[in-house]
C-alpha cells in the first residue's frame, strides 16, 4: 500500500487549506512593504519607513505571539469553529483594507488581519499532528511544508497582474480565503483530547503566561531562543526591506529585456515601467527556490547536528543578503536570494528538531508551543531595522531630500513622491536612472546590508559558542 494512501482525507483537505491561506496570506505580504511606501500615483500610501517598520515589525510579531493564546481557544471550542471565525476575519480584513489610508487605521486593520492569521495557525499545524502517524509525520510534514511554499510562490505572482488597482490585491486575497471557507465543508474535525473546562477561558490564558514563566526559568532554552531571534530579524528582511530596497535602487533592466525576448509575458505584466521588472517577482524567487531545492539541501544536512546545520545556515544566509552591497545589478540581487535560499533550507528546519531534542522528555509540547518567541522578537526587531535604521541609511526619498538641500533645488510641494524625484533629475538635466546612479555612489545606501550581515554573522557566532559551553557527548 502507497504511504499517500494512509493519509485520511481531513490530512488532504488540511493541505489545501493551507495552500489557499499562503496563496492569500503573500499575495498581499509580498506586495506589503512597497503599498505602504510608494508612491502615491502608483496606489501607495507613501507612509515613511518607519511607519512601515513599526506596523510589518509590531503587526506580524504580535501575529505570532497569538496562537499561543488562540491554540487554547481552538482547543477548547474546536478546531472548525476556530477555522470559520479565522476565515471571517481574514476575508472581511482584506475587503476592509482599502477603504484606509492613515497610519493609524492601516496598523489597527492589520492587528485584526493578524488576529484572522493567529487564529488559523495553531489549528492548520495541530491538524496535519493530528492526521499523521509515527510512520506518515515526516512525509506528511514534507507535503505541509511543500503547500506553505507553493502558495507562497503563485500568490504573488497572481496579485502582481492587477498590482495597478491595489484594491484588487486585497480582495483577491479575500476570493481566495473565501475558497477556504467551501473547504470547510470537507474538513472533518479531527480528534482532540479533552479540554478541562473547569473556569473561564481567561482562567486558561492565566496558565497558558505561568506556564510561559516556567519557560524562562531554563537559562538555556532561553538564550538558545534569543540567539536564533537574530536569525529571524535577517530573514524577515525578505519580505520587510528587500522589496523596497530593489524597488529603489536596483537597476533590473538586464532581467527584464531577457524575458522582453524569451518570455515576453514575464515583461508585459511584471513591470511598472519599460526596462524594469516588479520588485516582489524578483524577491519571490527565494520561494522558487525553495520549491526546487529544498529536498536536496535536506538530504545534505539531514545527518548534520542541529547546531551545525543551523551555524551554517545562519551564516550562509548573511553572506546571502550581503552580496546586494556590491551592485546595483539585478543579476547580484538574483545570487543574493538563491545564497540567502540555501541559507534558510539548511537552518530554519533544523530550530524546531533542535527545540525537540533539548526539551525534557515530560515537557516537550510545552517548549515546542514556546518556540514561537524568537519568531515574535525577530518581525519586532525586523520592523525596527526596515523602519528607522534603513529610513536613515537606504531611504531613497530621505536621500534624495538631503541631495536637494545639498544642492539647494527648489522643488514645488504637494508632488507624489515618484513626480518629486523626477523634478529633481529634470533640475539637475540627469535621466532617473542617471540620478539614481549618483545617489548610489554618493551616499552609499547599500551600506545598511552591513547591519544585516552582522546581525547574522552575530548570531551564528553566537550559536557557536553556545555550541560549545552546552554541548556534552551524546549531546545535540
Amino acid at each position: 500500500m502507497s504511504i499517500y494512501s494512509k493519509f485520511p482525507r481531513t490530512f488532504w483537505v488540511a493541505n489545501t487549506i493551507e495552500l489557499f491561506e499562503r496563496w492569500a496570506w503573500y499575495g498581499f505580504f509580498m506586495l506589503f512593504a512597497n503599498y505602504l511606501t510608494g508612491s502615491s500615483d502608483m496606489g501607495g500610501l507613501e507612509f515613511s519607513q518607519a511607519q512601515k517598520g513599526i506596523i510589518m515589525g509590531v503587526g506580524t510579531g504580535i501575529l505570532y505571539f497569538l496562537p499561543v493564546l488562540t491554540g487554547a481557544i481552538a482547543d477548547r471550542y474546536g478546531y472548525k469553529k476556530v477555522l470559520v471565525l479565522a476565515f471571517i476575519i481574514y476575508a472581511s480584513a482584506f475587503i476592509l483594507f482599502p477603504l484606509f489610508s492613515s497610519f493609524t487605521a492601516v496598523f489597527l486593520m492589520y492587528i485584526y488581519l493578524a488576529l484572522g492569521a493567529a487564529l488559523f495557525k495553531p489549528v492548520i499545524s495541530a491538524t496535519i499532528a493530528k492526521t499523521t502517524t509515527e510512520e506518515t509525520s515526516s512525509i506528511g510534514f514534507g507535503i505541509f511544508y511543500m503547500m506553505v511554499n507553493i502558495g507562497a510562490f503563485f500568490g504573488p505572482l497572481i496579485t502582481l497582474l492587477f498590482k495597478t488597482e491595489s484594491q484588487y490585491i486585497f480582495y483577491i486575497s479575500a476570493g481566495i480565503i473565501l475558497v477556504n471557507l467551501l473547504l470547510l465543508g470537507f474538513y472533518k474535525e479531527p480528534a482532540r483530547e479533552e479540554v478541562q473546562k473547569e473556569g473561564n477561558l481567561f482562567q486558561t490564558f492565566a496558565q497558558i503566561f505561568r506556564n510561559m514563566g516556567s519557560i524562562f526559568k531554563d537559562s538555556k532554552f532561553l538564550v538558545f531562543l534569543l540567539i536564533v531571534a537574530g536569525f529571524w530579524t535577517m530573514y524577515n528582511q525578505l519580505f520587510f526591506t528587500l522589496p523596497v530596497f530593489i524597488s529603489q535602487w536596483v537597476d533590473t533592466s538586464a532581467l527584464y529585456h531577457f524575458f522582453d525576448t524569451y518570455v515576453p509575458f514575464i515583461s508585459a505584466n511584471y513591470s511598472p515601467a519599460p526596462g524594469v521588472l516588479d520588485a516582489e517577482f524578483i524577491t519571490n524567487l527565494d520561494a522558487l527556490y525553495i520549491i526546487i531545492f529544498q529536498i536536496m539541501v535536506s538530504t545534505i544536512v539531514m545527518k548534520w547536528k542541529p547546531l551545525h546545520s543551523m551555524m551554517t545556515g545562519f551564516l550562509v544566509c548573511a553572506i546571502g543578503m550581503s552580496l546586494t552591497l556590491f551592485s546595483q545589478n539585478v543579476l547580484f540581487t538574483m545570487v543574493a536570494i538563491l545564497i540567502f535560499a540555501l541559507g534558510e533550507m539548511a537552518g530554519s528546519p533544523k530550530i524546531t528538531e533542535y527545540i525537540g531534542r533539548i526539551a525534557p522528555i515530560d515537557k516537550k509540547a510545552l517548549y515546542m508551543g514556546y518556540s514561537f518567541i524568537p519568531v515574535f522578537l525577530g518581525n519586532v526587531f525586523a520592523g525596527f531595522i526596515s523602519g528607522n535604521v534603513y529610513q536613515i541609511m537606504s531611504d531613497k526619498v530621505v536621500i534624495t531630500q538631503k541631495f536637494v538641500a545639498d544642492k539647494g533645488l527648489q522643488i514645488p510641494e504637494g508632488l507624489s513622491t515618484n513626480a518629486y524625484f523626477e523634478e529633481v533629475a529634470r533640475q539637475v538635466n540627469m535621466s532617473a536612472q542617471e540620478l539614481t546612479n549618483h545617489l548610489w555612489d554618493t551616499y552609499n545606501p547599500s551600506s545598511m546590508w552591513l547591519v544585516i550581515l552582522a546581525i547574522g554573522v552575530a548570531a551564528a557566532l553566537a550559536l557557536f559558542i553556545y555550541d560549545r559551553v552546552t554541548n556534552k557527548p551524546g549531546k545535540a
